[in-house]
């Protein structure tokens, strides 16, 4: 090995180059043949490795081999061999120059700390992105969990680097931590925050990717697409993305709306608002009217037979409508709104039916619509709400109601005419 070692010195010191000009020829030129060595190998080494893979994978009935192909896995081990054979030959390289011998050796440990490093990430990628191709845990926020690895094997990764270059040893890092452990707290803070709400995010099941979820602080309203370590990503419904801190999803409100989609149907929870002074009893001609709507027919003839029963049972003076029991045009509609979504082919009857007549306002008396749509697309749900709306409203006249609204430009223009 001596010879070989000391091939190119006797070389050039046999043409006339001085001992010490020799010595670092010498080293140069066995640095350039190692260096070219270590590339051939790498290069054959890669390519076999992954030609080896890749058929593997494309035999293979799963697709995790497929994967570590494509996280580049097969190709950052093929560099551990070459990294051996630098190890083993940089001595002989730098016979001469000892000083020289302990910076490769040290770098080129370094340089083995990073490729474990860089192997570590690319399984860890793999693994991310195997689970999330797996039914129970795509919905996971895997991301966060891997990011949280990573980041404690790169800090013990820099610390080892610094051991090795330092010659301090790892031990003496760790215990010098204490010291500046404020510093390195307030470095990871949002790390930290990150990890914290990971943890109960997942442990909670607070969120999954896929949710659809509307977080007004930070403008969101949409279907989350990534869940990491510092930040969950929503995809608006604009297409528009808006990034959040994970940590604000265990420490301000927004809403998940999982649990409807997992339900049996969509609420339909909307008011339509009638004019006070359009309110009135039914008169007899006016009930008679009414009954030829289908829907009401059974419920007049035996409402009024009943409020006809009370009345005379009770002496009740009729020449005044106001005495007595009476139909209001408000309470008919009301009935006729409630049958007519009883029997509506698009709201689940399995879910609660009600029409209620809320607390009267400045602008009137709303009656609000509280039910459920079968379907829960977002599309089919607006248009079940609208079909629904769209009768109701083109039903008010016949009750002799008001929808109230804020007069218009042309109502004033209409009055100013008269």
């Amino acid at each position: 090995m001596q010879n070989y070692n000391h091939f190119f010195y006797d070389y050039f010191v046999s043409v006339g180059s001085s001992a010490s000009a020799a010595k670092y020829l010498n080293m140069l030129a066995l640095s350039i043949i190692l260096l070219i060595v270590i590339f051939i190998i790498d290069f054959l080494i890669r390519k076999i490795l992954v030609q080896i893979f890749s058929q593997f994978a494309s035999r293979s009935k799963t697709n995790f081999d497929d994967l570590l192909v494509t996280n580049k896995v097969p190709r950052n081990v093929a560099h551990i061999i070459p990294l051996l054979v630098a190890i083993e030959f940089v001595p002989a390289v730098f016979i001469d120059f000892q000083g020289f011998e302990i910076v490769a050796e040290r770098g080129l440990k370094v340089f083995a700390i990073v490729l474990t490093l860089w192997i570590v990430r690319s399984l860890l990628n793999t693994l991310k992105d195997y689970f999330k191709t797996l039914p129970n845990l795509k919905d996971k926020p895997i991301d966060s969990y891997i990011q949280v690895f990573m980041i404690f094997a790169w800090v013990i990764g820099i610390f080892s680097a610094f051991a090795i270059i330092t010659r301090i040893p790892f031990y003496s890092f760790l215990t010098g931590l204490g010291a500046a452990s404020a510093v390195i707290i307030l470095i990871f803070k949002d790390t930290i925050l990150g990890f914290v709400a990971s943890i109960q995010v997942s442990i909670n099941d607070m969120v999954r990717i896929g949710d659809w979820i509307t977080f007004e602080k930070y403008g969101a309203d949409g279907n989350i697409t990534e869940i990491n370590l510092a930040t969950v990503k929503v995809q608006n419904f604009d297409k528009t993305i808006t990034t959040i801190p994970t940590y604000a999803l265990i420490s301000d409100s927004f809403k998940n709306w999982r649990g409807m989609t997992n339900s049996d149907g969509r609420r339909i929870k909307r008011a339509l608002t009638f004019a006070m002074n359009s309110i009135k009893y039914l008169s007899k001609d006016d009930v008679v009217k009414l009954k030829k709507i289908q829907l009401l027919t059974a419920y007049l003839e035996k409402r009024q037979e009943d409020i006809d029963s009370f009345n005379a049972n009770h002496n009740i003076d009729k020449s005044l409508l106001l005495n007595g029991r009476n139909l209001t045009n408000i309470g008919v509609f009301r009935k006729y709104i409630d049958a007519y979504i009883n029997n509506h082919s698009a709201i689940n009857k399995d879910m609660i039916i009600m029409v209620r007549q809320l607390e009267p306002t400045a602008q009137g008396i709303p009656l609000e619509i509280y039910a459920f749509s079968s379907d829960k697309r977002w599309e089919n749900y607006e248009y079940i709400m609208a079909d629904i709306f769209d009768h109701l409203i083109a039903a008010v006249p016949y009750f002799d109601l008001e929808i109230f609204e804020l007069p218009s430009t042309s109502a004033f223009t209409h009055s100013d005419k008269k």
